[in-house]
């Protein structure tokens, strides 16, 4: 690496023999020819092959383990009322959660009898909406939290997008209560560590549909489902950050106040959780992006919010509906995510600040509170403070001008659309996809178990082997390699475009500037509303899941790569240009390789991410295993068969994950 870097232009001088006492270098593995004679072999395999042993099996036609995972969920209901475990422990946990949430309504957003309108109207919700905003993040959060707020009313979907805010908040809280302890249990303990962290890895592979299907089991339909799901999914990463914040106090620091008596409850007090303080919220920022996340999912399972509405749009293909209530989401996590980031700043930004007054501070909390107050009141006394339907429409008009524009562009640019489509379906997914899905299911395995180990050894090779016998065992193995079909070409995808706009970004400051605002404003979007300009663009199809597969996933990707590129060394990349390289021999020959490591990271976190939208995506056109998942919500008899693509789901993503992470790994030590 370092010759190409001194001496781009020349060929490659052999390395000299390492220093008495030195390890010797790895040896090179012809990694590229390897993995072409394994695609030469298979490709000659299906040509003969084609067609046989490829274990399809019929939208409604059921296995032995799908009949079984039926007459599981048979059971469940059947033994909920005479079973300890499920009638008290989980009962109650779901009756708890179920009454805070429908009491939070009743307060909030819906009706609460015998009153026409909830206790607390819209006025006194933005009010203390507003309030708390102050409180925590400062005036350009409050006037942010307050404008989101009546915009939910002005657009149409106040009490659904209150109720997708106390679904959200609700598991929010119980993940900090859980997380912050666990955090700080892992922070102290190797042990608690060793034991927790796989358990935070499955959680976080596990795409988020995955995540619905089994709590059904266990806390059926409702907002109680909705809770535990969002709680879930939402919980590893302030337990992670929390961990890691506790970490990074200084040692010296530590070593001061242990030297000076302090005990170790006097230590987490005093020091580590204030020094950790913003580290923390940063966490709990993560957290709440996630829980917003899977809440929308959830309407899937009866969860209440604003997900109903989007799925009803996306299933009617009602493009102006599904825009304006994907719209509202787009507020309310741009909304969670600045306040949550303001308040994380805050206290810094106020130490900081010269003209930081404590005592006016104080005054506008005291003014702030006592204005929430009267508008409280305002609400619960007078009608147009409380029907959030007096406040002016736009919701309507809205929708009409995107579904308008919509049958407008898809009149006009069909054409062109449908060739894109065609061409890439025609031209690389059917291809692909026949490759994989039409090949003997053994062929595949054994093109699989040897990619995994070209790529990152023994173990990911086991891991592999696993969950290819998972998939075979649950039966859904064409399902599952037509999705694997679809990851795998969505994620070159994302990984050319990280390429291209990481590189741009890692050598211009000025493109960074740019694009990353961009860049983190998409990673904030929760992924259902991706699947909305997909489908007005090139309606139900695979290549429309891919597409907002690719939107989805490309702002990781890009990020990482720009950050391995910026973290190339200058002077490695003054050496080469230097001498006479050229700007593309300088990408190609020194910075690409020597980032090689942040591009295999990106493809692991832009597999993932295609992975749990590929699957979403199931709700417009994606087919495959996201269908079957879908089919078992929407019908009871496919119960089993949905939750079997659920698992089949989870072992392709911890296949992926465990060869792309051992890949970088093995990439890091060279």
């Amino acid at each position: 690496m370092t010759t190409v870097a001194e001496r781009p232009a020349a060929s490659a001088a052999p390395e000299p023999p390492p220093a008495p006492g030195q390890p010797k270098p790895e040896p090179v593995r012809r990694t590229g020819l390897v993995l072409a004679a394994i695609l030469g072999i298979w490709v000659l395999g299906w040509l003969f092959l084609q067609g046989s042993a490829t274990l399809p099996l019929g939208r409604a036609t059921l296995t032995d383990f799908q009949a079984k995972l039926n007459d599981l969920r048979a059971a469940f209901d059947a033994a909920r009322d005479g079973n300890f475990f499920l009638e008290y422990v989980v009962g109650g946990i779901s009756d708890g959660l179920e009454a805070f949430v429908v009491g939070a309504q009743d307060l909030l957003s819906q009706a609460a009898f015998p009153r026409p309108v909830p206790e607390i109207g819209w006025l006194g919700v933005v009010a203390i909406g507003a309030w708390i905003a102050y409180a925590l993040a400062g005036l350009r959060s409050t006037i942010l939290v307050g404008a989101s707020l009546v915009s939910f009313g002005v657009l149409g979907y106040w009490s659904e997008s209150i109720d997708l805010l106390i679904v959200t908040f609700t598991a929010v809280l119980i993940a900090v209560a859980i997380g912050i302890p666990l955090g700080i249990a892992m922070a102290r303990s190797r042990v608690v560590t060793a034991i927790v962290t796989p358990i935070l890895d499955v959680m976080q592979t596990m795409p988020s549909f995955v995540y619905l299907l089994p709590l059904v089991l266990l806390f059926s339909i409702g907002p109680s489902a909705a809770v535990m799901a969002t709680l879930i999914y939402a919980l590893p990463p302030v337990v992670r950050i929390t961990a890691h914040g506790l970490r990074t106090v200084a040692a010296s620091t530590i070593e001061a106040t242990t030297s000076m008596g302090s005990t170790k409850a006097q230590l987490l007090r005093k020091v580590q959780l204030p020094m950790a303080k913003r580290t923390i919220i940063v966490g709990v920022n993560q957290t709440m992006m996630a829980a917003l996340s899977i809440a929308t999912i959830a309407a899937l399972i009866d969860g209440p919010g604003l997900g109903e509405p989007v799925i009803e749009a996306l299933q009617t293909l009602d493009i102006g509906a599904a825009f304006v209530s994907g719209l509202a989401i787009v507020i309310m996590a741009i909304m969670l995510d600045r306040t949550t980031t303001a308040a994380s700043q805050r206290a810094e930004a106020e130490r900081r600040s010269a003209r930081y007054d404590p005592r006016r501070r104080r005054i506008g909390l005291v003014g702030g509170s006592v204005l929430a107050a009267v508008c409280v009141y305002l609400s619960r006394s007078y009608l147009w403070a409380a029907d959030p339907s007096n406040l002016p429409d736009l919701g309507r008009p809205l929708a009409e001008a995107a579904g308008a524009a919509t049958d407008w562009f898809t009149d006009t640019f069909s054409g062109v659309t449908g060739a894109i489509k065609d061409g890439f379906t025609y031209g690389l997914l059917n291809p692909f996809q026949s490759l994989l899905a039409d090949s003997p299911w053994w062929l595949v395995a054994a093109v699989l178990l040897a990619v995994a180990f070209v790529l990152g050894g023994w173990r990911p090779a086991a891991s592999t082997a696993v969950c290819l016998a998972v998939i075979l065992a649950v039966g859904l193995w064409q399902d599952s390699m037509v999705t694997l079909t679809m990851t795998l070409v969505a994620t070159v995808l994302v990984m050319a475009l990280a390429v291209v706009f990481g590189v741009w970004m890692g050598r211009s400051k000025g493109a960074d500037t740019a694009l990353r605002p961009l860049l983190d404003a998409g990673q904030t979007i929760p992924p259902f509303v991706y699947l909305v300009p997909a489908l007005a663009l090139f309606g139900t199809s695979r290549f429309t899941a891919i597409v907002a597969a690719i939107v989805y996933a490309g702002p990781a990707a890009i990020k990482l790569v720009a950050d391995g590129i910026r973290g190339v060394s200058p002077t490695t990349v003054e050496a080469a240009e230097s001498a006479g390289s050229s700007t593309l021999q300088v990408i190609t020959k020194v910075q690409l390789p020597m980032a090689r490591s942040a591009l295999v990271l990106a493809s692991n976190q832009g597999l993932l991410y295609v992975l749990s939208m590929v699957v979403i995506g199931g709700l417009v056109g994606g087919g495959a295993l996201g269908y079957t998942v879908v089919s078992g919500f929407s019908q009871a008899q496919l119960f089993g068969k949905g939750l079997a693509a659920g698992i089949a789901i989870v072992a392709l993503g911890i296949m992926l994950d465990r060869i792309t992470q051992h890949t970088a790994a093995r990439q890091g030590r060279r």
